[in-house]
């Protein structure tokens, strides 16, 4: 019987996850069809303003080409009138030069007829028709500004849809996936000396697998990409996936995208748990500060309900106003002198990383890992179910290694940020300036039980750095200084 709901129940899950899958592919092609819809609509509308244009170019050549005409017609029709009323002008003076010529011929008075001949010759020599000339200053020859469209009407008609790139393919065993930093790289299937630039795409996701239409994020946009590769850095890893996807771009059109790529970014994310921190902390997420004046106002409404109900006051405890009440069946709220808060995500397995920064006046801190089993009372690193490095910078300045109530003084200089690597399967606790990666301190030990992120702050205040991958230069310091482990023999532990 038993055996048989194990069996349905491994059918019932692939049911879900195969009908899952279908309904996410039935989401892909429901946005792909109005996609289709949407963006036929766009390039009708943009088809019409590129032939719009042409129409436009067209009308401006042709007025262009009609005043250029019509200006050589006047032109050439201004000389010719000039040059015709000259004439004119000329054969009236000839004509009438030789009606007095051939009148001059009946004269009979030889005196008379030589003054006539001598006032005909001087006119004949000063007449226009003699200076003028005969041949047309232009010619009615218009086939300098007659035009051949015929290799443009060849052009037109060999219009066409622009060529549009293919789309990349991302090589996944190419990208890189380190320190918090994403290296993308991709490749085109053939060659395209036309492509300008490529645009990549991202988004985070916990599902694994092909994109998810209804994903809850957005996909962000890197534009102007020249390279066939591309590092997104600084990135904090607060998902476990995250999908990539690219596309060709030529100077006028953008290609398809690549197919998506899913890579893993998983990383250690926690928060602070104000459920059970120490009254006099102020806790929001990832910052912690210390609150002298915590849970004073809690303090007289808890006297009133507590009296005469025991006969034992109420623990001096401080709270901030805001913070929400513990969680039933969550730990017990530290009080007394431990001033210590813990994450909310236990780690059960694997390596791990994360960095504290405290602020520059914070008079005394401690950074380190718990069980969940830490007493209300215990400080970090007095007990044997915790682990830490302690600064105090009240009094005297001291930096040390502290764990079942055994303390090392550390001969370093207190980072301005501490990175902490827990390596739970290992037993390996580790702390390290987080911006040199120098290492400052190893526990060595087995972990018999989940551990939590540890806090302990007085008079100051801590902000972490979650989401982290181990880094690349950790992972090295790791493997090449183990031996530094043996230097804290005194406070390595056995299991407990």
């Amino acid at each position: 019987m038993d055996s048989q709901k194990e069996a349905l129940q491994r059918i019932i899950s692939t049911l879900a996850s195969k009908n899952d899958e279908i309904q996410n592919f039935i989401d892909t092609l429901n946005q792909t069809l109005k996609g289709v819809q949407e963006n036929s609509s766009n390039i009708l509308s943009e088809l019409d303003e590129e032939f719009d244009s042409l129409y436009s170019i067209l009308d401006e050549v042709k007025e262009s080409m009609v005043n250029s005409i019509k200006q050589e017609q006047a032109r050439k029709s201004q000389e010719l009138q000039s040059q015709l009323s000259q004439c004119n002008n000329a054969l009236e003076n000839s004509e009438e030069l030789l009606e007095f010529a051939t009148r001059s011929l009946d004269i009979k008075e030889p005196e008379e007829f030589s003054k006539a001949a001598r006032q005909i010759k001087d006119r004949v020599t000063m007449a226009s028709a003699f200076r003028l000339s005969l041949k047309p200053k232009v010619s009615d020859n218009m086939t300098h500004l007659m035009v051949d469209f015929s290799q443009e009407r060849q052009m037109l008609q060999t219009l066409k849809f622009l060529p549009v790139p293919k789309a990349p393919e991302i090589d996944p065993v190419e990208c890189l996936v380190a320190d918090n930093s994403v290296t993308v790289a991709w490749r085109m299937p053939e060659e395209d000396n036309k492509i300008d630039h490529f645009v990549l795409e991202y988004r985070k996701t916990n599902f694994d697998g092909l994109p998810r239409v209804k994903d809850e994020r957005c996909w962000e946009v890197i534009d102007n990409i020249k390279g066939t590769e591309y590092t997104l850095s600084g990135l904090k890893f607060d998902s476990k996936y995250m999908n990539f996807r690219v596309r060709a771009c030529n100077k006028a059109v953008a290609g398809e995208y690549s197919d998506p790529v899913t890579l893993e970014t998983k990383a250690l994310n926690f928060n602070l748990d104000n459920s059970s921190s120490h009254l006099n902390l102020r806790v929001e997420d990832t910052c912690v500060e210390w609150d002298p004046t915590g849970g004073k106002g809690q303090e007289k409404v808890k006297g009133k309900e507590n009296k005469g109900r025991s006969g034992t006051p109420s623990p001096k405890r401080t709270s901030v106003g805001s913070r929400p009440p513990a969680v039933r069946g969550s730990r017990d709220r530290f009080t007394g002198e431990s001033y210590t808060v813990l994450g909310d995500t236990a780690i059960e397995n694997g390596q791990h990383y994360w960095e504290v920064k405290a602020q520059k006046d914070c008079k005394s801190y401690s950074v380190g890992v718990a069980y969940k089993t830490l007493g209300k009372f215990d400080q970090l690193g007095k007990t044997n179910t915790s682990w830490c490095i302690h600064v105090n910078n009240w009094l005297q300045n001291t930096f040390a290694a502290k764990h079942n109530n055994k303390v090392k003084a550390l001969d370093v200089t207190v980072p301005e940020r501490i990175g902490v690597f827990c390596d739970f399967d290992g037993g390996l606790l580790s702390f390290y300036d987080a911006n040199s990666k120098q290492l400052l301190y190893s526990f060595k030990t087995k972990f018999t039980q989940p551990v939590l992120p540890g806090f302990m702050v007085w008079c100051g205040g801590l902000s972490l750095s979650t989401g982290m991958q181990v880094p690349s230069a950790v992972r090295t310091l790791q493997k090449s200084e183990n031996g530094m482990t043996g230097s804290a023999s005194s406070l390595n532990t056995v299991p407990q």
